[in-house]
């Protein structure tokens, strides 16, 4: 799963957590269970707007117990610094956002190119081929140098072998031409989509054909 996904993931389960507390709590502040003649269950926090969420006894019923404390202070204590390692895994790059270009015979300029413009121009470098279908790229950080990370989808009937060479000869050494680098090391992942059967005008409508029981 991609962070991308998971990050999805996440955003919603915590939206949908925090949309149920937001309408319990509108429910019950704006007393909205009297105005509409709903009963709740006994149990049910914030039925009136006089009612805690939690009740007495809900809450000194593990006083006296001497792990109470400790796991709430450490559950808290999880849930926060995990919320700040995922804040800090969303503002952090895998990549670096620019790159240094070399400037030969002209001393005392840096020229600094944005990573997105550099993965664009590979990318529209790969997609030349009309077996291509989807192209992404991204500018990872190596032990050396930056790397490559292609991924390629192919229409059936493509053939991996040639858009690997072409990515090699063609996109691959054209960015490392102009990063001035000596080597630019690749990672090239090709998906080929399998064809889908043809469904002849017979086959199509004896699918559609109402089954009698």
């Amino acid at each position: 799963m991609s962070r991308t996904a998971v990050n999805r993931l996440l955003l919603g389960v915590v939206g949908a957590v925090l949309l149920a507390a937001g309408l319990l709590v509108l429910l019950g502040g704006l007393d909205l269970y009297r105005r509409l003649g709903v009963d709740p269950p006994s149990r049910w926090p914030l039925a009136s707007p006089d009612r805690p969420v939690f009740g007495a006894g809900a809450r000194t019923r593990w006083e006296d117990r001497s792990w109470w404390w400790p796991v709430v202070i450490g559950g808290l204590s999880v849930v926060v610094l995990g919320t700040g390692w995922w804040l800090l895994a969303q503002l952090r790059r895998s990549g670096p956002t620019t790159v240094l270009l070399p400037t030969p015979g002209v001393s005392g300029l840096r020229l600094r190119l944005r990573t997105r413009a550099l993965e664009e121009a590979v990318e529209s470098g790969a997609v030349i081929l009309p077996e291509v279908e989807r192209v992404g790229v991204r500018l990872v950080r190596g032990r050396r140098h930056p790397r490559l990370r292609a991924a390629v989808r192919m229409t059936p009937g493509g053939d991996p072998a040639a858009l690997a060479e072409h990515f090699e000869t063609g996109p691959r050494t054209g960015a490392r031409a102009s990063l001035g680098l000596p080597e630019l090391p690749a990672e090239l992942r090709i998906r080929v989509v399998a064809a889908r059967p043809e469904v002849t005008g017979r086959q199509h409508r004896r699918r559609k054909r109402p089954r009698v029981v």
